[in-house]
């Protein structure tokens, strides 16, 4: 299992096309969801997250309007105060937490998250590998480019490479 963070960048860009394949490969097949979920879960179980955090320095995270509720509530404010000093348009995206393109999430000590209890949804379904709404396949897209910075990815999309015998 790599979990090198370097690595994990030039191996996940290397392997760009491939794992573009391998999402065309597998949305044109039936594989059990469970099966993979099980592949997924055993290598996110083995992945101490705290120890990374790399997704809360180069991913933006969505919020919706529950997540600024229970942010509001965690931090005894108005929503309105939480949408005016930690929200930003993410343009496409939608709502996200403020960032600085240094340390990341406005959340983020070194590799903790402050607001751990109270976090954004799509930051406690992260890597939305095991936890994201429809079937793995579906979600294939989203795997290709966080492969370049989150060990959990890259080493499920390598895990399902071998459980389903992909013609790398």
């Amino acid at each position: 299992m790599i979990t090198d963070l370097v690595q994990i960048k030039i191996l996940g860009e290397k392997k760009r096309a491939e794992n573009t394949r391998l999402r065309i490969h597998m949305k044109s097949r039936d594989y059990s969801d469970r099966i993979l979920r099980r592949t997924a879960e055993t290598i996110e179980n083995a992945i101490d997250c705290t120890t990374c955090a790399n997704c809360c320095r180069v991913a933006t995270a969505k919020v919706t309007e529950r997540d600024i509720e229970r942010l509001a509530k965690h931090f005894r404010v108005k929503p309105s105060r939480i949408q005016a000093d930690y929200v930003v348009d993410g343009g496409e995206e939608g709502l996200v937490l403020h960032r600085d393109k240094k340390t990341g999430c406005v959340f983020l000590n070194g590799n903790e998250c402050t607001v751990y209890e109270a976090r954004p949804e799509s930051c406690q379904k992260f890597p939305h590998m095991v936890r994201g709404n429809g079937s793995i396949a579906s979600r294939m897209w989203q795997f290709i480019d966080r492969a370049t910075y989150c060990p959990i990815v890259y080493n499920t999309l390598e895990a399902f490479k071998e459980d389903l015998k992909f013609n790398r």
